[in-house]
């Protein structure tokens, strides 16, 4: 019998936290590149992802409607290298997030080997939680 996990694949869901909280199982997790989600508050996320010895220049990232995508391929070296031990993982990769409605990439920064993604979610007026006033006479007269 097998057991999934599907945490993973709500994770990628940005946004989407009720969603997440509610459903509890799912499929295998990409193993690389290794990534955080961050909340810092209800309308700021971030996604940090480790690409070690990768170069800004060998990273895209999209954004096509809903669905965030990072994708990294890093130059192959000039000369063959032998490895007595090779633990740093250099391979192409693509990895994709869906996210929320009114969710938007506030930018990007690549330091130290860490890619960051920052988002946003710009709710309009009319979508934005309204407060009603409660005035101290009755609604109806009757």
């Amino acid at each position: 019998m097998r057991n999934y996990d599907l945490s993973p694949l709500l994770r990628q869901w940005i946004g989407f936290d009720k969603l997440a909280n509610a459903l509890q199982s799912t499929a295998e997790q990409q193993s690389f590149p290794p990534y955080n989600i961050e909340k810092s508050d209800d309308n700021h996320y971030r996604i940090t992802l480790a690409l070690a010895g990768f170069r800004q220049e060998d990273l895209d990232i999209q954004l096509d409607g809903t669905r965030l995508t990072v994708k990294g391929t890093p130059e192959k070296p000039a000369a063959e290298t032998h490895w007595l031990h090779q633990g740093l993982v250099m391979q192409p990769f693509s990895l994709s997030f869906t996210l929320a409605d009114h969710m938007e990439v506030s930018g990007a920064t690549f330091t130290n080997g860490l890619l960051h993604i920052d988002l946003t979610r710009n709710l309009p007026e009319p979508v934005a939680p309204q407060r009603i006033a409660i005035s101290e006479r009755p609604a109806l007269n009757s």
